[in-house]
């Protein structure tokens, strides 16, 4: 059973979006214990990401001008932690994404590249065969005896034709034969 060609950068790019989960749980992990990164890295994006939520529902709800109550300090760290759980998934697939759409625009470019080669190596050639048949035109016309020698010489030869069907007779009193 033969497969065909798999794509290997895939292969890998899948792989590492596998592993970008577990390595998001444990940047969760750490922002839950670490204290500096739960006040600075964490609460702020979750403060804020609440913050714009309620906004928005309490519009929706058509309630205006309500001033929303900030997320206690461990509700905040939680939603944080997932935020930036997320966030690192986000990130990788994104990547993967780009550096897939990289290689991909770099084989379209090597294969316009390779036709375009073969393109001009056809063209070239072309330009060659048709100098090639300039030059054969050019020998063939030197080659050829002039269109006026052909005329004598075909004459000549109705005339020793003549001569030898009719002995007797001179080649001035022969009569002319048509022309074929």
């Amino acid at each position: 059973m033969v497969v065909g060609a798999f794509p290997m950068a895939k292969l890998l790019y899948l792989g590492i979006r596998q592993v970008s989960k577990p390595l998001a749980n444990r940047i969760k992990e750490a922002a839950r214990r670490s204290e500096f990164f739960k006040t600075y890295i964490c609460l702020p994006p979750a403060q804020l990401y609440h913050w714009v939520e309620m906004r928005t529902k309490m519009r929706i709800m058509g309630f205006r001008g309500t001033v929303i109550k900030p997320l206690n300090e461990e509700a905040a760290a939680e939603l944080g932690a997932e935020l930036l759980g997320e966030a690192t998934i986000f990130i990788v697939g994104g990547g993967c994404l780009v550096l897939e759409y990289w290689r991909h625009q770099a084989q379209q470019r090597h294969k316009e590249e390779e036709q375009r080669a073969a393109w001009n190596a056809l063209r070239d050639e072309v330009g060659n065969l048709a100098l090639a048949l300039e030059a054969l035109q050019a020998q063939v016309q030197a080659a050829a005896p002039p269109q006026g020698a052909l005329e004598e010489l075909r004459a000549e030869l109705q005339e020793m034709r003549t001569q030898l069907c009719n002995p007797g007779q001179s080649a001035s009193q022969a009569e002319p034969v048509s022309k074929k």
